[in-house]
């Protein structure tokens, strides 16, 4: 069973967990990459994040296409952004037909809504077997309890 891990990250938090899952499943990775940049520090990080997910926002990624045909499950993680998912992990999901899938979801945060944020997923790609959900609270700060449940996790998705 071939699986592929897709993830935005913004400070590291998000990536540091989808490296741990990779590593412990044997997983292909993308990590979405925008053309333009987010702001990564102070008022307008929290100001540009939250703004671009009121207005719905699809930021153009430059990352190539990926043949998701290859890929009997697909793990997506995402930083929560006011509540949801981060406008890149939107993009994605808009540009791919997400369909017939096992799909597993992780989420970072500082402040909660990783159950919102799932849902939010959940509604945007519904032909799909969700398989499991888990959230980290700041990752890079609890790096060795961090990486035990990541490891943890995706053990316990039998892959």
């Amino acid at each position: 069973m071939s699986t592929l891990i897709v993830y935005f990250s913004l400070d590291g938090n998000t990536k540091f967990i989808s490296e741990k899952i990779s590593e412990t499943i044997n997983a292909d990775i993308i990590s979405l990459k925008t053309r333009k940049k987010y702001p990564t520090e102070g008022f307008k990080k929290y100001f540009w994040g939250g703004k671009s997910v009121i207005l719905g926002d699809k930021p153009k990624l430059s990352n190539e296409h990926v043949d998701l045909n290859f890929y009997e499950t697909i793990i997506i993680g995402t930083p929560v952004w006011s509540g949801t998912f981060a406008p890149p992990i939107k993009t994605f999901l808009s540009q791919y037909k997400i369909e017939n899938k096992r799909v597993a979801l992780f989420a970072c945060h500082g402040a909660g809504q990783a159950e919102k944020c799932f849902r939010k997923i959940k509604e945007a790609i519904p032909k799909n077997e969700f398989v499991g959900e888990i959230d980290f609270v700041e990752p890079n700060r609890h790096p060795e309890e961090s990486a035990s449940k990541a490891v943890k996790w995706a053990e316990s998705l039998a892959i």
